[in-house]
């Protein structure tokens, strides 16, 4: 009996030696040792997009770039983006698929789009010549990280350091921009007028601000503890001397060249087309935007048929309430209507968003197995782009120790229409944009470079797709809010109409705001800002249906497949769990997990 327990434990020693001989010998193979470069690649890749970027490091939580901003208008900058991209690409080549692991080949796929995009973008001159709108562009994050409540640190002299480099390289941005756009009106790229003008009292407010008001001298106002009195005189100094001598001087002279010579150039035409290659650019926005093939035509055909049947739906609520107009006269009731406008402060409008979490929290447990571990928090947007902005989330960092905010624009409480805000919140909170997000941030299987990317139909797509879950979470049982849902459901079916229309079949801004107003609750302001939101950006309002009706679908496609054994849970951690990623390569994933399963 000894001799036998012997022997089976000799054999099983020598097993256990044969099993770690052959990994030893595995991870010599070439295939494994190419695995490991391509983790590499992967890294290297992270690293030199961060570089070209250091804002996208900064909001990520890395604040070894914090003192950068590189010329982004510069032929300099220009030719080294094209040459990193064109790099990659080319590297790519060297990893056959077959020998990358499942989740090596999707970053593949996923890096290869991301190149291809990239250089896309940059072969036409839109972000070069066009450098401000009244919505998008990076001088308006300048303005966030100034405030000293965004991802900019200011907790130590450091801190503080780090941020007057930043804005004298900024100032050089600054600089460009004007340059740039001088030259944008002698080869007939310049913004519409009516953009102009939203614009302008933007740079009036920089140009004009005393110096101890400004906004980017808020930090000298706000200093921590652990800095002592002299080095706060040396900083204040420092910033009193950048502000008056650079960055002042700057936002005075664009204020002053925005407000005459732009404006006087500016385009009476509202579509992208009016300008060299616009046809072409709003392909490409098209595919950058929603990760598709399709065309403006079958997008517009598309938005009209879901437009039609939202409004039926629509119907039925109106029906419910016992409201006998007809449905136009609909929205101007709930437009006007004072019971859905009960606050009068911007704090009581926050405590209502907070109050719809608590209220959806026992249900959330039903639809996602994997919840993030990162805070989250609401605020009211920030007092100098309120006027032009939409509610919007701002993720956490990627160590999770900033939380991610919902920011929502409240100029005037007593004003504030709730009839969409527990659709506002799922879309742009939980489950929204903060699960979607910080999940992928908190994702260890995901390299780097895919914990902050950003593919809109994806991103935008979950977003949209969770405003349908309400009922599901125990809201929407006041048909006001039932309605907000279909309100914010037939906002994004009316963008497939109007952006197309707008860049695409000639439409004028009149046209789009027209539409909308017929089709749509929203407030006559409030859809101004959306269209001209729409003629800033062409094709990134289309993100949103476009990946929603994928993800519909998709799900759709899976409880069919499955009947009983679907599990809405695992869907959406299917969903979730890769992150931002084209749309093609989600179905294919999903496709794959439905026949995993059968």
């Amino acid at each position: 009996m000894k001799k036998t327990i012997l022997t089976v434990l000799t054999v099983c020693l020598l097993m256990v030696s044969c099993k770690e001989e052959a990994k030893k010998e595995a991870a010599k193979s070439p295939v494994v040792e190419n695995n490991k470069k391509f983790d590499l690649l992967l890294k290297e890749y992270n690293e030199g997009k961060l570089l070209l970027n250091p804002i996208n490091a900064t909001y990520a939580g890395d604040s070894r770039f914090n003192n950068l901003f590189p010329n982004f208008l510069s032929d300099g900058y220009i030719l080294k983006a094209k040459d990193f991209y064109t790099n990659y690409q080319v590297k790519l080549e060297d990893f056959p698929k077959e020998e990358l692991t499942k989740s090596q080949q999707m970053s593949k796929d996923v890096m290869a789009w991301d190149c291809e995009m990239a250089l896309a973008q940059g072969s036409f001159k839109n972000d070069v010549l066009l450098p401000i709108n009244q919505m998008w562009t990076i001088n308006l994050q300048m303005g966030q990280l100034a405030s000293g409540s965004s991802a900019q640190p200011f907790k130590t002299v450091k801190d503080y350091e780090n941020w007057l480099s930043r804005l004298e390289q900024f100032n050089v941005w600054l600089t460009s921009a004007k340059a740039r756009m001088q030259e944008g009106i002698e080869k007939g790229y310049v913004l519409p007028k009516s953009l102009i003008k939203k614009v302008i009292p933007q740079f009036k407010v920089l140009a004009e601000t005393k110096l101890n008001d400004h906004l980017f001298y808020t930090p000298i106002k706000n200093f921590p503890e652990a800095i002592t009195e002299e080095e706060r005189n040396d900083l204040t100094k420092k910033y009193s001397t950048i502000l008056e001598e650079q960055l002042i001087p700057s936002f005075r002279s664009l204020y002053q060249f925005l407000s005459t010579d732009y404006l006087s150039a500016g385009l009476n035409t509202s579509g992208i087309s009016a300008i060299p290659q616009g046809k072409e650019y709003y392909q490409h926005a098209i595919k950058n935007y929603t990760t598709t093939n399709m065309t403006a035509d079958e997008i517009h055909q598309l938005g009209l048929k879901e437009v039609a049947r939202i409004l039926s739906e629509m119907e039925k609520v109106k029906e419910q309430v016992g409201f006998t107009g007809d449905l136009k006269a609909f929205f101007n009731f709930v437009r006007i209507n004072k019971d859905l406008m009960p606050y009068t402060e911007p704090q009581q409008i926050i405590d209502n968003f907070n109050a719809i979490h608590e209220k959806m929290k026992p249900q959330l447990e039903k639809l996602f197995g994997n919840k993030p571990k990162t805070p989250f928090i609401v605020k009211q947007t920030e007092k100098f782009r309120e006027a032009s902005a939409s509610a919007e989330y701002n993720p956490g960092s990627l160590d999770g120790t900033r939380p991610g905010v919902f920011y929502t624009p409240i100029p005037d409480a007593s004003k504030y229409n709730v009839f969409s805000d527990e659709a506002l919140f799922l879309h742009e909170a939980i489950p929204g944009h903060h699960y979607q997000i910080s999940l992928t941030q908190e994702n260890n299987d995901l390299p780097d470079f895919r914990k902050t990317l950003w593919y809109s139909a994806y991103g935008e797509g979950w977003a949209l797709y969770t405003e349908n879950l309400g009922k599901e979470l125990g809201l929407y049982t006041d048909p006001y809010q039932y309605f907000g849902m279909l309100g914010m459901e037939m906002h994004r079916a009316i963008r497939l109409v109007v952006d197309t229309g707008l860049h695409a079949k000639g439409w004028t801004r009149e046209q789009a705001i027209q539409y909308s107003l017929d089709n749509e609750a929203e407030s006559e302001a409030s859809i101004i800002s959306e269209i001209e939101r729409y003629m800033a950006n062409p094709g990134q309002a289309l993100s949103y249906k476009i990946g929603q009706l994928k993800i519909r679908e998709l799900r759709a496609r899976a409880k069919e497949a499955l009947g009983d054994q679907f599990d809405i849970r695992e869907f959406h951690n299917q969903v979730l769990e890769t992150g931002c990623i084209p749309l093609a390569l989600l179905e294919n994933k999903i496709d794959e997990w439905i026949a995993s399963q059968k």
